[in-house]
């Protein structure tokens, strides 16, 4: 979603290149004095005419005042003012927890202007992911492994970590490993073998 919103970007002329550049409180705040302006500074200069997504935004308001956390948000405020003209900055969360980040900072306000919220998506969209993934590792399931895959899409509280196609890819990937677990003693599995996966296979994601 993101790098295609760069490209829309770049394509209507708000931005001069439209790649994208992801980060998180990890990449952008220090442990020592100085240094979190730096690093977000770097970040910063690699969008550079694309757009800059900021993933959890809201950790970077938590803390107290001593926090490096604060200095990455004023670094970012700064930039974006001298760089309005080719430089796009997202900055993504939960809706209470940016509204908390918002407030961390005066300038925030008026350079974050617009805000958009993404519904989940709905369990048909969900078990599509599922499948697409599916062609996409030259998997494909049988009728019960379907059912399957739509009873724990539907069966997943919808709560505010929900992740979406997060949980998705989660449990395909379970999926997999399942697989591979069952497949292991045939002597000499076939393609179908090797490529099918079974309701025995689709498990819950912590299981």
């Amino acid at each position: 979603m993101g790098r295609l919103l760069a490209q829309i970007l770049h394509a209507v002329g708000v931005v001069s290149k439209g790649h994208l550049v992801e980060t998180d409180r990890s990449k952008l705040v220090a442990g020592f004095v100085g240094q979190t302006a730096l690093k977000t500074q770097q970040a910063l200069e690699a969008a550079l005419g694309g757009m800059l997504l900021i993933d959890e935004a809201y950790a970077l308001a938590r803390g107290g005042d001593d926090d490096f956390g604060k200095e990455a948000i004023d670094t970012v405020v700064k930039f974006m003012e001298d760089h309005r003209d080719d430089l796009a900055v997202v900055a993504a969360g939960y809706p209470q927890e940016m509204a908390d980040f918002i407030d961390a900072n005066p300038g925030l306000k008026s350079r974050f202007t617009r805000t958009v919220h993404f519904a989940d998506y709905t369990d048909d969209e969900l078990v599509s992911i599922f499948l697409k993934l599916g062609d996409k590792h030259r998997y494909h399931l049988t009728d019960d492994a379907l059912a399957r895959v739509r009873h724990y899409v539907a069966a997943e509280p919808r709560t505010r970590g929900f992740g979406n196609a997060r949980f998705v890819r989660n449990l395909f990937e379970t999926a997999i490993a399942h697989q591979a677990m069952r497949v292991a003693p045939l002597h000499d599995p076939s393609d179908e073998h090797l490529t099918t996966l079974t309701a025995d296979d689709i498990a819950p994601v912590d299981a």
